[in-house]
This record gives structure tokens, C-alpha cells and sequence, in this order.
């Protein structure tokens, strides 16, 4: 029986991915080990299928004609692919936890974020992300969206939320979100739940 060509079907998969997809080596722990999907992943590199963020991660470049040079990857695509690499639970916080829900229009100076693994930074061109240890009770056990929130309310404190606040939050999510968030949320701060259960309304 032939061996699998690993490069063709990394190189297939990245070409059906949306543009600005941004990869690491465990994305592809399906096809092979990751030393031999890094090989992989520098060959596309040299045939300008993808381009390199940092070591071990890439993404899939979007040219702008417009602006005559490729457009960065999104930094928050690229946190998460680096803790997926590690097996990292993250989730924004500060200043990323209020951009990303639309809170700001400020783009943060730092892409911060919790997470289960150390305390790490790391930096590319102008962009620098920050992961910062937290307890697994602040991350897991809840989704995404729930633990979104809540660094963001943490973030603006008790005094700093408004009622546009709360409407903006709410209309940032789906009713199933909602549902779960005011089940997730309730072992958090009581002020923070309070806050949720008005946004769940």
C-alpha cells in the first residue's frame, strides 16, 4: 500500500482554508508528527502558499491591491493558533475582551489574553500578545462567549458599566449564548452576574 503524500494534503487542506487562516504544526497532527508537518509547512512557505508570522506559525496571505502589500493576519487568530500548538485554554481579556465584543474601537497596544498554560510573550512586527496564568475556574467549564464577558465586565468594573454597555453585549449574542451565559456566569462575582442576567433578559 503507497504512503500518504503528507505535503499534498497539508497543502490541499490549506488551500480550501478561508484566506487569513493562520496555522501551526498541530493543526495537522491528523497527518503526520510534527517535525515532518514543519518540514511540510516550510516547503509551502518557499512556494509562497503561505506565509510566515513567527516560528512554527503561518498564515494564509490576503494581497491588497489597494494597499500594494499583504494584509496581517488577525492577532487574535493568531494567539489561539499558538495556544492551540501548546493545548492552552485562552480567552481575551482587558483591552482585547473590550475590542473584540465592540466595546472599543481601540485596538489594543497588547493582545492580552488568560490561559491556562505560563505566563508568556511574544511579538511579530507590531503586534505584541501576552498570555497571563489564571485559575481553570475563570476559563474551563464554560464557553467562550460566557468567559468573553466576563473578563470584559472585570475589565470595565462595577462603576464602568452602562445601560448601552449591557445592550451592546446583548446584541452581540445569539439567543442560545444567552442561555448558556446566564447558567455558566452564576458562580461568578455577584455584580458580574447581575450584569449577565440583564444582558440575558
Amino acid at each position: 500500500m503507497s504512503r500518504p503524500d503528507n505535503l499534498n494534503v497539508i497543502r490541499e487542506r490549506i488551500q480550501s482554508a478561508k484566506i487569513g487562516s493562520v496555522f501551526v504544526a498541530s493543526d495537522f497532527a491528523d497527518v503526520s508528527e510534527n517535525v515532518k508537518v514543519g518540514v511540510s509547512l516550510s516547503r509551502l512557505k518557499e512556494e509562497g502558499i503561505i506565509k510566515r508570522v513567527m516560528r512554527g506559525v503561518y498564515y494564509k496571505p490576503e494581497y491588497s491591491k489597494l494597499l500594494d502589500e499583504y494584509i496581517a493576519p488577525d492577532p487574535d487568530d493568531v494567539a489561539h493558533a499558538i495556544a492551540r500548538n501548546y493545548g492552552w485554554s485562552v480567552i481575551p481579556c482587558g483591552d482585547t475582551a473590550l475590542n473584540l465584543l465592540g466595546l472599543s474601537t481601540q485596538v489594543p497596544v497588547v493582545w492580552s489574553y488568560v490561559s491556562d498554560g505560563p505566563y508568556k510573550e511574544y511579538s511579530y512586527e507590531n503586534t505584541s500578545i501576552q498570555y497571563k496564568h489564571t485559575t481553570n475556574k475563570e476559563i474551563s467549564k464554560i464557553s467562550p462567549k460566557t468567559a468573553l464577558v466576563i473578563q470584559a465586565l472585570k475589565t470595565l468594573g462595577k462603576d464602568g458599566i452602562r445601560k448601552e454597555t449591557v445592550e451592546r453585549i446583548k446584541a452581540g449574542c445569539t439567543p442560545d449564548e444567552r442561555k448558556a451565559m446566564m447558567i455558566e456566569a452564576q458562580y461568578a462575582t455577584s455584580w458580574i452576574y447581575e450584569v449577565i442576567k440583564m444582558i440575558c433578559r
